[in-house]
């Protein structure tokens, strides 16, 4: 059964980036047996700011990545785990390498190679 997972990341490679800073997340579909398959990145505007964050803003990431099952981060606070979860989204502390974070996440589905036109 195909679902996406969302990846937080500046540079396409590695799990880099906190949830309420990210400016983008990589959209990947993960099929059983299959290659990873990136489909889109979904541009936001970060919730966090050096003044803190912002409710609204967490919403509006949450909502954007409506469809992903997951969201891999390299950090999360527990506000915006909560908003996520509320939206049925599994927030997920993965600071890894994209390819190697997706066969953990996916438990050994699909093979350890990453379709990307990053």
């Amino acid at each position: 059964m195909s679902h996406l997972v969302a990846i937080a990341s500046t540079d396409g490679k590695f799990i880099n980036e906190h949830f309420g800073r990210a400016k983008k997340f990589l959209i990947f579909e993960i099929n059983e047996g299959e290659p990873f398959k990136f489909l889109e990145l979904r541009d936001t505007t970060p919730a966090c700011t050096p003044d803190g964050h912002h409710q609204d803003g967490l919403e509006q990431a949450a909502e954007l990545l409506k469809g992903c099952r997951a969201v891999l981060v390299s950090q999360i606070g527990p506000g915006a785990a909560a908003v996520l979860r509320q939206k049925g989204i599994e927030p997920l502390v993965r600071p890894n390498f994209i390819e190697d974070a997706l066969v953990e996440y996916a438990g050994g589905e699909g093979n350890k190679q990453v379709n990307t036109a990053i």
